[in-house]
């Protein structure tokens, strides 16, 4: 069961003891609980009409502690329930009215959005591990999505189904990705830059890799995958750090 909210979606208009913060500590607040949330991200649950902080005189956005409360709502039942925002919007406004809520059971897929490489599944031979995969109607309702979107981003190999169907966990995150990069005004013909660096990094990760996957013994290959793994943040982490040097470079 959920608790009732305080207020709806326009309870921006918080008491007068209330202290309101800007959009800078919202993110702050909430990033213990949801590392991954986004300013792009609050302001897009903003644009629908989920939340409606305050603005000041100046235009800027002042947010109350029932705003940030309610945007954590909306961030679990997203992460632990998986569910779109139209279900959710329902969700508060039943609240809102004073009437409980019961939640669905915890979605299977939540595992996929957890970690940077996604959940894995050893397959029975133990040979090599696979990722449960969902399927294209999943995928958009997990990133709030169009399917025009997709169709376009999958026109530029930005994602792409599996040999036999389904999408992994890290399609999930490179839609969320890539949709948010795009209220920025970059569209996927820009990252396709991006997307052949990774490529790379992936093939060199890859060749490392290879003779151990190749071994006989079952623990040297799963030695492999965990070695993979640990490159791939590694590299993640590189690219972080040189892209922040090169714009603080840049920005001097």
């Amino acid at each position: 069961m959920l608790r009732t909210p305080t207020g709806g979606a326009g309870h921006g208009t918080a008491a007068a003891g209330d202290r309101l913060v800007s959009i800078g500590t919202v993110l702050n607040q909430l990033r213990d609980e949801f590392p991954e949330v986004t300013i792009s991200k609050i302001r897009f649950l903003e644009a629908e009409g989920l939340v409606e902080p305050r603005r000041t005189a100046s235009g800027y956005r002042k947010f109350s502690p029932q705003d940030v409360e309610r945007l954590a709502q909306i961030l679990r039942m997203q992460r632990d329930h998986y569910l779109p925002l139209k279900v959710i919007r329902e969700h508060l406004d039943a609240l809102a009215r004073g009437e409980q809520v019961k939640l669905p059971a915890p979605s299977p897929q939540r595992d996929l959005l957890d970690g940077a490489a996604g959940a894995w599944a050893w397959e029975a031979d133990g040979d090599r591990p696979t990722a449960a995969r969902v399927g294209r109607a999943e995928l958009l309702a997990a990133a709030e999505v169009t399917e025009e979107e997709l169709v376009e981003w999958e026109s530029y190999g930005l994602i792409a189904p599996g040999p036999e169907g389904g999408y992994d966990a890290e399609a999930i995150t490179v839609a969320r990705l890539v949709a948010d990069l795009g209220r920025f005004g970059l569209e996927p013909r820009h990252l396709r830059a991006v997307k052949a660096a990774a490529d790379r990094e992936a093939g060199l990760v890859e060749q490392m890799v290879a003779p151990l996957r190749r071994h006989r013994n079952p623990q040297t290959r799963a030695h492999a995958e965990a070695t993979a793994k640990e490159l791939a943040g590694l590299s993640v982490r590189l690219h972080a750090a040189l892209v922040q040097t090169a714009l603080g470079l840049r920005l001097q």
